[in-house]
């Protein structure tokens, strides 16, 4: 899909879904009362902006939104004939795009701002008068972005976003299956992020929610989670810090505590040996990142370290399987975000359980249409995630 993506406007066979570009911001009722499908079930829309770990890919971004309701029709019986792939055309500022001479989308820089919000606030309001009883999912938008919209609209618009809600449930059903295996309660687990961006935020959210949900108070469940960005470890002392990293921030008290080189730049490996979390997941899109210093940092607190390697493609996983599995001495429990083949080692083999949103989010839109909700709660994504970690089975964990 990826490929697909930045080769789009050269395997362009017909048209497909929607562009709604911003040279047309004063149509956008008309585009979208066009379309052949009056009464729609499900739309996914992009603005281009995060595709994959590949970054502005314009309107190519329109793979995205295409091969996830490919997902819908494929997983859970949704019809095709009732979706819609739309793709929000601003401008690229992807060099190569707008150079290309068979480019197909706008030949501009991204229009940004308060211009680029009012465009997405009338798109919304278009989608609630022509489609108004349509489930919309926000895809592959850039990770302060995709948290604004889903905050300013979620209330509004029967919404969710499958990068920070979607992630979110399925790491969450991840854990809860790799719980079976260490017979640990959910309760006691500590968990670290390699990654502060949209899909850290949004699994933190619904970790913090499973937590509180087992009895834990909110600020007690908040101070489970640790978060390590490309500055290092996310504290409140740090200059600029982002306004969407502060809940998981850790104070400057705790760091000072830190046996560390630099208390400002607290790497990975020293907020792992410094945290000791059970559970480390890489949203970092930072190939290489846990290194065997981490893993192994890692499995010297754990007798069974939950390590999730999620990025993707497979070229941007923070490790491979078979690295953490081989620098655990075969004791981490590994879940990747792209596919790996199983891992042969000291005579055993371990199947790589691919966490892939797909094993939840047609189910849940599905769901969501047939009852025709009208606003996607975080319950939803925490009992979805439940529910998928209650299909994990004995033999599975074999």
């Amino acid at each position: 899909v990826g490929e697909a993506c930045q080769k789009f406007s050269h395997i362009y066979r017909r048209g497909r879904g929607i562009y709604v570009s911003y040279d047309r911001r004063d149509k956008i009722e008309k585009i979208l009362s066009n379309y052949h499908t009056a009464d729609p079930s499900v739309i996914v829309v992009t603005d281009g902006e995060r595709i994959l770990g590949l970054g502005d890919q314009g309107a190519g971004g329109m793979g995205i939104p295409i091969g996830k309701l490919c997902l819908y029709t494929l997983c859970a019986g949704v019809s095709p004939y009732s979706t819609i792939p739309i793709t929000l055309d601003v401008g690229t500022d992807n060099e190569n795009r707008l150079r290309d001479p068979l480019y197909l989308g706008l030949r501009q820089n991204r229009v940004r701002g308060e211009q680029y919000q009012r465009f997405v606030d009338s798109f919304v309001t278009a989608v609630k008068r022509i489609y108004p009883t349509v489930l919309l999912q926000w895809e592959d938008f850039l990770k302060e972005n995709a948290l604004t919209q889903l905050q300013r609209h979620r209330d509004t618009l029967c919404s969710f976003n499958d990068d920070v809600q979607g992630t979110a449930g399925i790491v969450l059903a991840g854990v809860l299956g790799a719980l079976k295996i260490t017979g640990l309660p959910l309760s006691d687990q500590r968990l670290m992020f390699a990654g502060a961006g949209a899909s850290a935020q949004g699994i933190a959210n619904l970790f913090v929610s499973a937590l509180v949900d087992q009895g834990l108070t909110r600020e007690e469940a908040q101070h489970r989670v640790w978060m390590v960005d490309s500055r290092g470890l996310v504290a409140r002392g740090r200059q600029g810090l982002e306004e969407f990293k502060r809940t998981y921030a850790r104070t400057a008290g705790e760091v000072e505590g830190y046996s560390c080189e630099d208390p400002a730049h607290i790497s990975l490996a020293e907020a792992v040996a410094n945290a000791r979390p059970t559970i480390l997941i890489g949203s970092s899109a930072t190939p290489g990142l846990f290194t065997r210093e981490v893993v192994e940092a890692t499995s010297r607190c754990n007798q069974r370290p939950i390590i999730f390697p999620l990025s993707n493609p497979t070229s941007k996983a923070e490790c491979t399987p078979e690295q953490a599995i081989e620098w655990s001495g075969g004791r981490a429990i590994v879940a990747s975000g792209s596919p790996f083949p199983p891992v042969e080692y000291n005579g055993r083999t371990y199947r790589i359980g691919q966490g892939n949103n797909a094993f939840l989010f047609p189910g849940l839109g599905l769901g969501v249409t047939v009852a025709r909700v009208r606003r996607v709660t975080d319950g939803m994504i925490l009992e979805a995630a439940k529910a998928l970690a209650y299909m994990i089975t004995e033999a599975d964990l074999e």
